[in-house]
């Protein structure tokens, strides 16, 4: 006598997580959104009246965020995410490219033509305040995204993820700057987010961001098509 045919198990959230999980992401795109758009206004400021490339390509990739995130909302606005996902993608690739192109150029030039950056207080602060808070955007968003299995919220986790590195990067040079007068520290900044900002690019087109919703208990672990194959610990 043959056993009946249980049915599969199923893989992913259930519909009321989803759901909670897709109002989560949109909150924190919304507080995204929000931050990115006065450090953007700070940095573009600050970064003129210093001269800064690094704090003025800082600023541009505020704002580059704030289209990424904007890429993430208008996906979960729609009555099927999941279409337009490949579109949000390609989106926030583009940005990561546009940004790594300008902050390239200009940081060549201020090498080449020995522009000096002034000392900003300013900036050194908005680094420092923006250290503190994206990270835990970032993570709570990749946290979120991963769980649902959305690549464009791990995406856009990861652009501001890259705001935290940034921000690191911006604040070493703007101190070197200041301490010791080496003008040529905050072109070198702007450069190591030209090569984070193409890194990053890459991965977002390529779709390599988030793997599969975690299988519930009592199921075998599967693996998203072009998954990174770290993201899980990450």
């Amino acid at each position: 006598m043959s056993l009946p045919l249980l049915p599969p198990a199923p893989t992913g959230p259930a519909p009321e997580r989803r759901a909670a999980l897709a109002r989560r992401i949109r909150w924190l795109v919304a507080a995204t959104i929000a931050y990115n758009i006065i450090e953007a206004v700070v940095a573009i400021s600050a970064g003129t009246t210093a001269s800064s490339t690094a704090l003025i390509g800082f600023g541009l990739d505020s704002i580059i965020e704030v289209s990424s995130a904007a890429a993430v909302a208008w996906q979960f606005a729609g009555s099927d995410p999941e279409k337009r996902e490949k579109t949000a993608l390609r989106v926030i690739a583009i940005s990561f490219f546009a940004l790594a192109g300008y902050v390239s150029v200009e940081s060549v030039r201020a090498l080449l033509g020995g522009a000096e950056a002034a000392h900003s207080t300013i900036g050194i602060i908005l680094a420092a305040v923006s250290l503190a808070v994206m990270p835990g955007l970032s993570y709570a968003q990749r946290r979120a995204g991963r769980e649902l299995g959305s690549r464009t919220a791990v995406a856009d986790s990861k652009q501001t993820l890259l705001c935290t590195y940034l921000s690191a990067v911006l604040l070493i040079g703007l101190v070197v700057n200041s301490l010791f007068g080496w003008s040529w520290a905050d072109p070198i900044a702007a450069l190591v987010i030209a090569a984070v900002a193409i890194k990053e690019g890459r991965e977002a087109w390529r779709g390599d961001t988030c793997c599969a919703p975690p299988p519930t208990a009592g199921t075998a672990p599967a693996a998203s098509e072009g998954c990174a194959d770290g993201c899980r610990t990450k």
